[in-house]
C-alpha cells in the first residue's frame, strides 16, 4: 500500500482548489466533476491508482448533492435514473476490482481514451 503523503499548506490549498473545481464541474455538468477529478488528483501528486480511487469516493457525496437539487428543480426522471444506477452499481464493482489488478500504464491509457472519446463525442456530436 502508498505511504501516507505529508500534509502541507501547499497539499491542503491545492486539494481545497481542485475540490472547487470539481464540485462545480460535477454541479453544472450532471457529473462531468470524475472527467476532471482524475487529472487534479494526480496534478497534486497521487499516484494514478490513488487518484482513480479517490475521485471514485469523492464523487459520491459531490454526486448526490448535485442530485439534491436536481431533483428538487424536477430535472430528473425516475425510471431512466433506477436502470442506470443499476448498471452503475455493477460497472463499479468491476471497475474498482479490475482497478486493482490492471497495470498503471493500462489504466493511464484506458482513461486517457475515455476521456479523448467524451471529447470528441462533446465537440462533434
Amino acid at each position: 500500500m502508498e505511504e501516507s503523503r505529508k500534509t502541507t499548506f501547499k497539499t491542503v490549498a491545492l486539494s481545497l482548489g481542485a475540490g472547487i473545481l470539481i464540485g462545480f464541474a460535477n454541479g453544472f455538468f450532471g457529473g462531468g466533476g470524475g472527467m476532471i477529478c482524475v487529472p487534479l488528483l494526480l496534478l497534486i501528486g497521487l499516484s494514478t491508482k490513488r487518484a482513480h480511487a479517490t475521485a471514485m469516493l469523492v464523487i459520491l457525496p459531490v454526486s448526490i448533492a448535485s442530485g439534491i437539487i436536481y431533483i428538487t428543480k424536477g430535472f430528473f426522471d425516475l425510471n431512466t435514473m433506477l436502470y442506470v444506477l443499476a448498471g452503475c452499481i455493477a460497472g463499479g464493482i468491476i471497475g474498482a476490482v479490475l482497478l486493482k489488478k490492471l497495470n498503471v500504464l493500462v489504466t493511464q491509457y484506458l482513461f486517457a481514451l475515455v476521456v479523448i472519446a467524451a471529447g470528441i463525442r462533446i465537440v462533434f456530436f
